[in-house]
């Protein structure tokens, strides 16, 4: 079992992986015993996914492989991009269009990590959560909760999912 992180030790860690405000981010883990470590690396890991803002690479990508596979699951995305740019919509629109979408179910899954919801009339009690695991994959009884409250804050653009301002930033 790895020795916890003292406060210093994690403010370096989180510094080092690029967490904005690392200090809050150590001092709620150590004084407020929130595994905040693994809330970062989830939601970074998380974001990693997301398409990342300027790069419109994916767009070719998908009309390629929509054009080769066309039947194939998620081809439609490929067909579909491929209508756009034949009608002049820009890669850098397509390329926010995606981002935004992509973050909105970031968010969307990271709230659903709380619980199942409560509109739901099954007869069953379920629930769910992420949870720390050990070294043998056993849940800890460290549960990373709030994910969603953190999922602006680590857009790796450090603007929230708001756009560009004109000036370019």
């Amino acid at each position: 079992m790895a020795t916890p992180l003292g406060e210093k030790d994690l403010v370096a860690l989180f510094r080092r992986l690029g967490a904005p405000s690392p200090e809050d981010w150590a001092h709620s883990q150590v004084r407020e015993g929130i595994p905040q470590l693994a809330r970062f690396l989830f939601l970074k890991q998380a974001w990693s996914n997301v398409v990342p803002e300027g790069d419109a690479a994916w767009i070719d990508t998908a009309i390629r492989s929509a054009q080769k596979e066309p039947d194939a699951p998620f081809s439609g995305l490929g067909a579909a991009l491929a209508r756009c740019k034949a009608i002049g919509v820009s890669p850098d629109d397509l390329t926010v269009i995606a981002r935004c979408v992509q973050a909105e179910l970031l968010f969307a899954i990271a709230y659903l990590l709380e619980g199942a919801p409560n509109d739901l009339d099954i007869g069953a009690d379920v629930s769910w959560g992420l949870f720390e695991t050990d070294q043998h994959g056993h849940p800890t009884t460290y549960r990373i909760g709030d994910l969603h409250e953190s999922v602006l804050e680590l857009d790796p653009t450090g603007r929230e999912m708001r756009p560009k301002s004109p000036g370019g930033d």
